[in-house]
C-alpha cells in the first residue's frame, strides 16, 4: 500500500495528544493507515462479532487487554468505549497511546466529543487525492479515466475495474450503514435519492425540488441528505458572503466526495460514455473541489472552501481562503484555452473587489499557463498547488 498524504499529520498530532481520531468514509483506508504509521500498536478491529461483544459487555475488560494503548477500528460501533478510554487516558495521559478509527461521523463524533474533549486529536481521512493516486504503480493519466475510477484505494491495489467494485460498495453501504441510519427505511427509494442527487453534483441544492422529485417529504430529504454527509459520501459547499452589499445566493451547492460513485450512480460505465456525457462538466467541477479539500483536510484544515455567486449571475466555482490569501477557481473541463475562460475569472475578481485575490482556472488540457492575473492550471497539476498557505 502506498503512502497517504495524511501520514505527516498523524504522527504529528500523536506527538501532543494521548489519543487520535481518524474519520472516514469505509474504505477509504484508515486502517491500513493507521496499522503503518503505528505498527508497534495492539490492533482490535470492533466490526469483529466477538471482539465487540466483548467490547459492549465488559469495556473495562476489553481495554485492560491493552496497557501501552491499541488501535481501535471502527470504535462506532461500541460508542459507550470512549467514555470508558476517558479515565484511562486521565490516569496516563502519555501521547499516541490510543488510536480511534470510525465511518460514521456523526456518532463518533459526538460520542469522542463528549467522552474525550481536549484529549484527542480528530483527523479526516478521505479517498485518495490525486496525488495519492500517482503512486501505485498502474494508475489513470487520461482525464475522463480518472473522473470514472475515483479515488476509493483499493480499486488501484487490486487493479479492479471501478464499475464493478464501486456497484458491491454501494450494495453494502445501503445494508450496513444507511438501514441502521434510516431504522430500516425503505433502500430502493433511498437509493433512488441517492442516483438524484448525483445528477446534482455541482448544482445549488435545491431541497423542495429534490423532495418532489424523489416523491418523500422535504424532512425526510433533510434526514437522508444528514445521512450521506456523516458517511461521507456528500458534502455541501457554502456560499461565500464577501460583500454584503451584493445580493448573494444563499444557497450551498451539493458536491460528492468521489467521482467514481458519481459515475456509477448516473450509469456511467466506461470513459468513452463519460467524454460524452451531459454532466461532465459538473463531474469535474466536484473532482476539483473534491481535490482541493482532500489537499487541505491531509493538512489538518477544515473548512475555508466556498463558492461564489450574486442574483446577477456572476460565479465562482470555488474560493478558497487560506489566512489572507483568497483565491478563486473557476473550472472547464474543456481542453482548449479560449478567451472565455480568462475573462470569466477577470470579471469574478472584479465582482469580488479584491485586488490581491489570485484568479485560477482549473481545466481539462495539458499546458499551464501563468498570465499575468490569471493562472490556467491543468486538471493533473491541481495537486501540485499549495492550497494551504
Amino acid at each position: 500500500m502506498i503512502e497517504r498524504d495524511l501520514s505527516d499529520k498523524l504522527e504529528s498530532v500523536a506527538k501532543s495528544f494521548p489519543a487520535v481520531t481518524v474519520i472516514g468514509p469505509r474504505q477509504s483506508g484508515k486502517s491500513t493507515l493507521c496499522r503503518a504509521v503505528f505498527p508497534k500498536h495492539a490492533y482490535a478491529n470492533l466490526e469483529a462479532p466477538d471482539v465487540r461483544s466483548f467490547a459492549l459487555q465488559d469495556p473495562r475488560g476489553f481495554l485492560a487487554q491493552y496497557p501501552n494503548g491499541a488501535i481501535l477500528d471502527e470504535v462506532q460501533r461500541c460508542p459507550e468505549l470512549p467514555s470508558y478510554l476517558q479515565g484511562l487516558i486521565d490516569e496516563n495521559p502519555s501521547p499516541g497511546r490510543w488510536v480511534l478509527t470510525g465511518s460514521q461521523n456523526l456518532i463518533l463524533s459526538e460520542s469522542v466529543s463528549q467522552s474525550l474533549a481536549g484529549r484527542t486529536a480528530v483527523l479526516h481521512l478521505l479517498p485518495l487525492a490525486r496525488s495519492e493516486v500517482r503512486r501505485f504503480e498502474s494508475y489513470p493519466s487520461d482525464l475522463d479515466e480518472a473522473l470514472l475510477a475515483g479515488g476509493y484505494p483499493r480499486i488501484f491495489d487490486r487493479k479492479l475495474s471501478p464499475a464493478d467494485w464501486i456497484g458491491s460498495y454501494i450494495g453494502t453501504y445501503l445494508e450496513r450503514d444507511v438501514r441502521p441510519l434510516t431504522n430500516g427505511g425503505d433502500l430502493v427509494t433511498f437509493q433512488r435519492f441517492v442516483e438524484l442527487c448525483a445528477g446534482r453534483t455541482g448544482q445549488l441544492l435545491n431541497l423542495s425540488a429534490l423532495a418532489a422529485d424523489t416523491g418523500v417529504s422535504q424532512p425526510t430529504v433533510r434526514a437522508w441528505l444528514s445521512v450521506l454527509e456523516t458517511s461521507f459520501i456528500v458534502f455541501r459547499l457554502p456560499p461565500l458572503h464577501a460583500n454584503i452589499r451584493k445580493r448573494l445566493v444563499k444557497m450551498p451547492k451539493l458536491h460528492f466526495y468521489d467521482t467514481g460513485l458519481v459515475c456509477w450512480l448516473l450509469g456511467i460505465r466506461t470513459a468513452d460514455q463519460l467524454r460524452t456525457h451531459p454532466f461532465r462538466g459538473a463531474i469535474f467541477e466536484t473532482w476539483v473541489a473534491s481535490e482541493i479539500l482532500k489537499h487541505r483536510t491531509n493538512r489538518g484544515e477544515r473548512g475555508g472552501v466556498f463558492f461564489y455567486r450574486d442574483q446577477h449571475g456572476t460565479e465562482a466555482d470555488l474560493v478558497v481562503e487560506s489566512g489572507n490569501q483568497r483565491t478563486l477557481v473557476e473550472v472547464k473541463a474543456g481542453q482548449t484555452v479560449s478567451d472565455d475562460m480568462l475573462s470569466a475569472a477577470r470579471r469574478i475578481r472584479a465582482a469580488l473587489d479584491d485586488a490581491s485575490c489570485q484568479a485560477v482556472v482549473a481545466y481539462g488540457g495539458q499546458a499551464r499557463q501563468a498570465r499575468h492575473d490569471v493562472l490556467l492550471l491543468p486538471w493533473d497539476e491541481i495537486d501540485r498547488e499549495s492550497w494551504v498557505r
